[in-house]
């Protein structure tokens, strides 16, 4: 196999709020193309921070979405989630929310009520994955997936562990269900670990160091920063420099026509303007906020 090169690494932006609940760096679209990026089109990254305790949850109130996927992974604090199609719940610390918005959605997610009133370190990834044409138009649906659902591969001689959250590693399938072919792990090495990986060269492959100071094909890949792979072979390593997690990233380009516009994303500017329509008449269903 040949070597997968690196196309870019990125350090972290300037942060922005979403809602009062998010302090995110913007990656995906930020640094790349949604269509660079097919199939992920959002990547916001909470990096650590600390929250102060706040009897009324920091967050995001009801808004709509359609024709895509949110997926939200929790490193540090709880969130509370509830949409219009009846999913819901609270996600901590390794638990993994994936909500398919499909053909119209309403949600809001806030800092879980009790954690809120205690506040502190809050880190968390919201990655938005596409969805083909056919699939925008279906029902919404929702995974909540624990941490004990999460397939977890123990790497030989103690370099750490791979955490399946998607697709499949040494034999192990994760548990998330997908439409198009997606691998997403959380990967912990032991300072000093190496570990080969390999995804289709035409796969759009992704690395955020969640954890930690890593070295990606012997380049550098500090804390808080993101790598994006080029398309030119199939294998490369990551090695720990300090007990690291680094969160991987892979999959199949959709290849559609990709119309976005706030929380719409479409394949057309014809069905951009439907899904405003449709969202103005109420078709999301309701949600109080």
């Amino acid at each position: 196999m040949k070597t997968k090169s690196i196309e870019k690494i990125t350090r972290p932006g300037i942060p922005h709020f979403v809602g009062d609940g998010f302090r995110v760096h913007n990656f995906i679209p930020g640094t790349q193309t949604m269509q660079r990026m097919d199939p992920f089109i959002m990547l916001d990254y909470n990096s650590k921070y600390n929250f102060p305790p706040s009897e009324i949850p920091k967050g995001v109130g009801v808004h709509p979405h359609k024709g895509f996927e949110t997926v939200t992974i929790a490193y540090k604090g709880r969130i509370e989630h509830g949409d219009s199609s009846g999913g819901g719940g609270v996600i901590g610390e390794g638990d993994v929310q994936w909500m398919t918005a499909a053909s119209g959605v309403l949600h809001k997610e806030f800092h879980e009520t009790e954690w809120s009133k205690k506040g502190g370190e809050f880190q968390m990834v919201q990655l938005w994955v596409n969805l083909p044409a056919e699939d925008k138009k279906g029902p919404a649906k929702y995974q909540a997936i624990s941490k004990n659902e999460i397939k977890k591969v123990e790497l030989s001689e103690g370099r750490g562990q791979v955490q399946v959250i998607a697709g499949e590693f040494n034999g192990e399938k994760g548990p998330a269900s997908t439409f198009t072919p997606i691998s997403m792990y959380n990967i912990e090495l032991k300072a000093g670990k190496k570990l080969e990986l390999n995804f289709p060269a035409n796969y759009t492959t992704a690395l955020v160091a969640i954890e930690g100071d890593s070295k990606l094909n012997d380049t550098e890949l500090p804390q808080d920063h993101f790598a994006l792979m080029a398309n030119d072979g199939e294998e490369f390593s990551i090695e720990a420099t300090t007990d690291s997690i680094v969160l991987v990233l892979s999959g199949e380009p959709i290849k559609e026509p990709i119309a976005a516009h706030g929380p719409f994303v479409m394949n057309t500017r014809d069905e951009l303007v439907q899904a405003f329509e449709d969202f103005n008449l109420g078709k999301f269903g309701y949600l109080e906020d």
